[in-house]
């Protein structure tokens, strides 16, 4: 396909399996046209999955190394996957603006509370006493605080596409099955799409979950929304080991087909382009 393509990659610089060689060589097997590699973005405070700061140089370096070594059989773009955390802190920061990237992932990882940053993309019982110690016991503060924090880092840009726009809903639904169909839900997704869509930004259809949970983000239920907003995707497999970085594409480009999609984005020759879907 013209449009095998994967540009959410995690490596060994972050919370990765294996080498960013070892991810291209996967691709390059699989018959990718291009591959970006998008660790995440140092932050201001330690955890045990964001890229150290001072290790940017070497991932710049590594990255624009593998681009020569692998020219002319596949393109190698180098991002970031940078959290937003607050106007100080986000894609749009000077710090990222003037790295050499061509391309940069906007993710919310992490929610601002009185105690400072909470992770709220872990496992179900650490989200569970998230809810209950930050927003207490109130599953609803938190999804609220996640589109507000969602929605204020794509009023302040800086980024190319968003990554995973719900993710939320994965714990969220955890931690109280059937929340995504409740009124107030739906108005509030309703009201985030409309965003972007008046904001003109690109969103990734994440499949990174759909092997294990059978879970796309965005949800496979608001596809037809965005389409309808005329919102533009990318289609990207989130990947941290060699061996998915094609994982749940071609189950999500059917179920866009299905909802009217026709193209879907790719990066080439530095430029995003609608590249058409075809036939599967």
């Amino acid at each position: 396909m013209d449009n095998l393509t994967n540009y959410h990659t995690h490596s060994l610089y972050c919370d990765g399996s294996a080498s960013i060689e070892d991810f291209v060589k996967e691709a390059i097997r699989q018959g990718f046209s291009s591959y970006g590699v998008s660790s995440h973005s140092p932050i201001p405070f330690d955890t045990c999955w964001n890229m150290n700061r001072g290790d940017l140089p070497a991932y710049l370096d590594e990255v624009h190394f593998i681009k020569k070594k692998y020219e002319g059989r596949i393109e190698i773009y180098c991002g970031l996957e940078i959290d937003y955390l607050g106007a100080e802190y986000n894609p749009s920061s000077p710090f990222f603006q003037e790295l050499p990237l061509d391309y940069r992932i906007g993710s919310v990882h992490f929610l601002k509370t009185e105690e400072g940053y909470v992770d709220i993309d872990t496992a179900p019982e650490q989200f569970k006493e998230t809810v209950f110690r930050y927003f207490d016991g109130n599953i609803r503060k938190l999804v609220e605080k996640y589109f507000d924090t969602m929605m204020q880092m794509i009023d302040t840009g800086g980024f190319d596409f968003v990554g995973h726009a719900d993710k939320v809903s994965m714990n969220a639904s955890s931690f109280l099955p059937g929340i995504t169909r409740e009124h107030w839900y739906k108005s509030l997704i309703h009201e985030y799409f409309e965003f972007i869509a008046q904001k003109e930004c690109m969103i990734e259809i994440n499949t990174k979950a759909w092997r294990s949970k059978r879970l796309f983000f965005p949800n496979r239920e608001h596809f037809g929304l965005i389409h309808n907003l005329h919102i533009p995707v990318v289609v990207n497999a989130d990947t941290h080991h060699p061996s998915l970085v094609n994982d749940g594409r071609f189950d999500a480009l059917k179920e866009m087909l299905s909802e009217g999609f026709t193209h879907v984005r790719q990066l080439s020759g530095g430029q995003w382009i609608n590249v058409e879907i075809g036939s599967l």
